[in-house]
């Protein structure tokens, strides 16, 4: 008798049978796909070039190792929320093309998001140039 699709011990998605190592190995192996997708949008690339040159500098230019982390952190934290605003973009986008209030909601969310962190990243470097050379 084939298996009952409601039943809670069918799996809707048989990767999430995976254990242990094995799970961790493929997890990587999806974020490694996301960073790829990501890669094919402008604003993350372009975030992800400027912070090959930032988070290296971050270690010149930070003088304690909580300047340094502040410094890189916040690097990272754009390219994390453009990641997050992208996905919450592609959601909408399968849903449907149409015109929708609560679509365009959910976008300028993510867009604010991505802009808020931006100027975070941008107030904590200009204070650190600050600090290190006025």
């Amino acid at each position: 008798m084939p298996p009952n699709p409601t039943s809670p011990d069918s799996e809707v998605n048989p990767q999430k049978a995976r254990k242990g190592l094995n799970r961790i190995l493929h997890a990587g192996g999806y974020s490694i796909q996301g960073l790829r997708a990501g890669w094919g949008e402008t604003a993350f690339r372009q975030e992800a070039i400027l912070a090959m040159a930032l988070v290296p500098l971050a270690f010149w230019l930070g003088q304690s190792w909580i300047e340094i982390a502040l410094l890189a952190s916040t690097v990272l934290l754009v390219m994390i929320v453009e990641l997050l605003n992208t996905c919450v973009e592609s959601a909408i986008d399968r849903i449907g093309p149409e015109w929708h209030d609560l679509s365009k909601r959910a976008k300028d969310m993510g867009s604010a998001a991505v802009l808020l962190s931006l100027l975070l990243c941008a107030g904590v470097w200009m204070g650190a140039l600050w600090h290190r050379f006025a």
